[in-house]
C-alpha cells in the first residue's frame, strides 16, 4: 500500500551524483508476470471450478468479493511468493493483482483483506472440502488431452512441522516433532500433482492407505475406464491390505519391501556371486539384479520380488521391491520402474519449499485442508507457464522460483484511461520475448 508518510532516503553517490530514493513511483507492481498466472488460470479455470463447489450463503446483491475472486487472489499471492493471507492487506491495491484479478487498476474495487479470506478458508464444511480435494484429480485427469493407455501414480508423504495448537498433530519420534505426515500423489512422468490429503502425523496404516486408495482410484476411473494404473511407493506403502486390493481391483503396483533374514537366504547364492566378482576384479563397486518368490505370513501368498544388491568395498547392500506384474526384468524394474520414484522428492520440493504447502497453520483440520487445496492449484498455475515455454528454453525445466525471479518479478507500470489499461514493462527485461511467447502461448491454449 503506497504510504505518504515515508520519507526519502539517500544511497551512495554515482559519478558524483547524489543518489535519493523515495516510494513515491505511483502504479507499479513488483509482480509483472502476475499476469502470465492470471492468464493460466483462466485458460484452467480452477477458481471457479473450486468456487462452484463452497455454499454461499451471502446475498449476491450484497456480495463485494465473490468466493472465486478470493480463492483467485489468494492462488495468484501463493503462486508469487506471498503465502500467508496477511500479504493480501498489502497486495490487495496493488494493480497488477487487480488486474490479474479481473479488476481495473485504478477505478476497480480493491481485492479482498486478510480477514476475509481467512473467513472463507475456515467456511467449507467437511463435504465441501472433499469435493475440493477430489476437484484436485478432476484438475488432474482434464489436463490431458484424451485418456492416456497407462499411468503411474507417486505415493510420498513428507512432515509437515506444527508449532501451534492445531487439530490432527501428533508426535512423530522419526522427525522428533508434532506434526502432521499429509500424503502426496503426483503423475511424476509429467510433473503433475494428482491429490493431497492432510493427515496427523504417524505413519499410515495399510487399512488406511487402502481407503484412500479406493477413493483416488474410484475418481480416476469414472474419467479413464479403460486406463492402466500402477501405484509406485516407499515401505512402509507395502503393506499386505494395499497389495491385496491392487491385485482386486486389476491396479498394478512397485513398493519397496524391508529385507529381512528369509529374503537374505533366497538371494544368497546371487549376492555371494556378486560379492566374490567384485573382489576378483578389484572393482570399487559391483552392481547386480535378482529376482524372487516371496510370501510373508501376513500375505497369505507368494509375490514377485526383484532385488538389488550391490557389493562395494564397505560391504554389501541389498534392496528389495515387490510387484504383481509379470513383465520386465528385475534390473528393469529397480532401477527404470522403482527408482523413477526419486522424481517425486523434487515436486514435493516445488510443492512444500517453493510454494509453501507445509503453511498449515489454521486451528481447524478442515481450513487446512483447504489450504493445501489452494496451493496445489497455485502449483498448477506455475506448472502450466512452464509448460507453455518451449522445450529448447532453459526455463522449460526451471525450478519455480527461478521462474518466479525470471518471469513473475517483473515491474511494470500500470496506467488505465478511458479506453484500454496499458502495462510498461522494464524495458532492459532480459526475458522479455519469452515473456511475450509465453503470454501469446497461452492466450491460443485458452478457451
Amino acid at each position: 500500500m503506497h504510504d505518504d508518510t515515508i520519507e526519502p532516503f539517500g544511497l551512495p553517490a554515482v559519478g558524483r551524483k547524489k543518489v535519493t530514493a523515495a516510494f513515491d513511483g505511483g502504479r507499479i507492481t513488483s509482480d509483472g508476470g502476475v499476469m502470465l498466472l492470471a492468464t493460466a488460470e483462466r485458460h484452467m479455470g480452477i477458481a471457479q471450478r473450486l468456487a462452484a463447489l463452497i455454499a454461499d450463503p451471502r446475498d449476491p446483491l450484497l456480495v463485494t468479493h465473490s468466493v472465486a475472486d478470493i480463492l483467485r487472489a489468494r492462488m495468484l499471492a501463493i503462486a508469487c511468493g506471498y503465502e500467508d493471507a496477511d500479504d493480501l492487506d498489502h497486495l490487495r491495491t496493488d494493480p497488477g493483482f487487480k488486474l490479474a484479478c479481473g479488476r481495473l487498476p485504478d477505478t476497480g474495487n480493491d481485492l479482498c483483506s486478510q480477514p476475509t479470506v481467512s473467513r472463507w478458508e475456515n467456511a467449507p464444511t467437511l463435504r465441501e472440502v472433499v469435493r475440493m480435494t477430489y476437484a484436485m484429480i478432476d484438475t488432474y485427469c482434464a489436463s490431458h488431452a484424451c485418456p492416456p493407455a497407462a499411468v503411474t501414480l507417486e505415493l510420498d508423504d513428507t512432515v509437515g512441522v506444527v508449532h501451534g495448537h492445531q487439530q490432527l498433530p501428533l508426535f512423530n519420534a522419526h522427525y522428533n516433532e508434532r506434526c502432521f505426515l499429509p500424503i502426496r500423489v503426483y503423475d511424476t512422468a509429467t510433473s503433475r500433482p494428482v491429490a493431497v490429503l492432510l493427515r496427523s502425523g504417524k505413519t499410515p496404516s495399510g487399512d488406511e492407505i487402502r481407503h484412500h486408495l479406493t477413493r483416488l482410484v474410484r475418481r480416476i476411473r469414472s474419467h479413464w475406464p479403460t486406463t492402466r494404473l500402477t501405484i509406485r511407493g516407499d515401505g512402509h506403502y507395502g503393506r499386505p491390505e494395499v497389495m491385496a486390493w491392487c491385485e482386486a481391483n486389476a491396479v498394478d503396483f512397485i513398493l519397496g519391501l524391508p529385507g529381512n533374514a528369509v529374503l537374505s537366504r533366497l538371494v544368497e547364492t546371487a549376492a555371494d556371486d556378486v560379492r566374490v566378482r567384485r573382489a576378483e576384479a578389484a572393482a570399487p563397486v559391483l552392481r547386480r539384479y535378482a529376482e524372487t518368490r516371496y510370501g510373508a505370513k501376513s500375505w497369505g501368498r507368494e509375490r514377485r520380488v526383484a532385488a538389488r544388491i550391490e557389493a562395494t568395498t564397505q560391504g554389501l547392500d541389498i534392496r528389495y521391491v515387490v510387484t504383481n506384474p509379470d513383465v520386465g526384468s528385475a534390473e528393469w524394474l529397480y532401477d527404470t520402474l522403482y527408482c523413477a520414484r526419486g522424481q517425486a522428492e523434487n515436486l514435493i520440493k516445488l510443492h512444500k519449499s517453493q510454494l509453501a504447502s507445509d503453511r498449515t497453520s489454521c486451528r481447524s483440520a478442515r481450513a487446512n485442508q483447504v489450504r493445501l487445496v489452494l496451493h496445489t492449484a497455485a502449483y498448477w498455475l506455475m506448472l502450466t507457464v512452464r509448460d507453455a515455454i518451449p522445450k529448447p528454453e532453459s526455463l522449460a525445466t526451471a525450478e519455480f522460483t527461478s521462474l518466479r525471479m525470471r518471469l513473475l518479478k517483473i515491474a511494470a507500470r500500470i496506467t488505465e484511461t478511458a479506453t484500454r489499461v496499458r502495462l510498461a514493462f522494464a524495458a532492459a527485461c532480459p526475458e522479455a520475448e519469452l515473456f511475450r511467447g509465453i503470454a501469446r502461448s497461452l492466450q491460443l491454449a485458452g478457451p
